[in-house]
């Protein structure tokens, strides 16, 4: 790792392991500068990399340099202090990649099409700001039940392409063995390569269903605050 680097972690969700990928920039320093949740609101600080970690493998994020280092610190150093969270339009991705390159994107969302602007669902972005105010409680309600919808469909068609890539990987795997059984090792280099692929194929759908469940369980905190709103109407 390196000064100014992208970098991210995947973290556990509930008894998953390695679930979501976590964004930040390294500090230089033995610090990271991230979006850290470890208050009850989610603020832009200066953490140690153990509190960035949490004990996990710290990975790079490969793309080409659009800024000098120091320029990427001070970039993420002007934001400190910002509490302005959103899981579809400004998450810890989004912040670590305006960061590094001046735009403001998250490639786990919109790598399964969950980029609000893609998917034109103006119920969830206004279900990711908690000062929105609702017209009837039936309204929210369907806003609510639409979106959860949406969300479902999106987990299962990711969860059933996750499964094909597992199996896939474990396919070439037994190709790569009975070839190297056989002394083809050019045959078996090629279904490892294969292998390889399918992979990174699951790293990718992975990161894509964690994204979804984070989705999901935001999506459910701020149900539960517009139904406390609603019932002190």
């Amino acid at each position: 790792m390196a000064k100014g680097e992208q970098i991210y972690v995947l973290r556990d969700l509930g008894m998953v392991p390695g679930l979501y990928q976590h964004h930040g920039i390294d500090g230089g320093d033995g610090t990271v500068i991230h979006y850290s949740k470890a208050r009850q609101e989610a603020e832009i600080s200066r953490t140690s990399y153990d509190a960035f970690s949490w004990g996990n493998r710290v990975y790079p994020v490969r793309q080409s340099l659009i800024y000098t280092p120091e320029i990427v610190i001070e970039r993420a150093t002007s934001r400190l202090g910002e509490r302005q969270y959103d899981l579809l339009q400004n998450n810890c991705e989004h912040f670590a990649t305006w960061c590094t390159t001046g735009r403001s994107e998250s490639r786990q969302l919109a790598n399964f099409g969950l980029r609000v602007d893609q998917l034109n669902l103006p119920e969830l972005r206004r279900l990711a700001d908690r000062d929105r105010h609702t017209t009837t409680p039936a309204e929210a309600r369907a806003n609510f039940q639409k979106a959860l919808g949406d969300i479902a469909t999106a987990y299962n068609t990711t969860l059933a392409d996750q499964q094909a890539a597992y199996k896939e990987a474990d396919e070439w795997h037994r190709v790569a063995q009975k070839a190297l059984d056989n002394s083809r090792e050019d045959l078996a280099r090629a279904a490892l390569h294969r292998k390889v692929a399918a992979s990174k194929r699951i790293e990718l759908l992975t990161a894509q269903l964690s994204d979804l469940v984070e989705l999901e369980l935001d999506l459910q905190r701020n149900r539960a605050i517009a139904e406390a709103r609603l019932s002190g109407d």
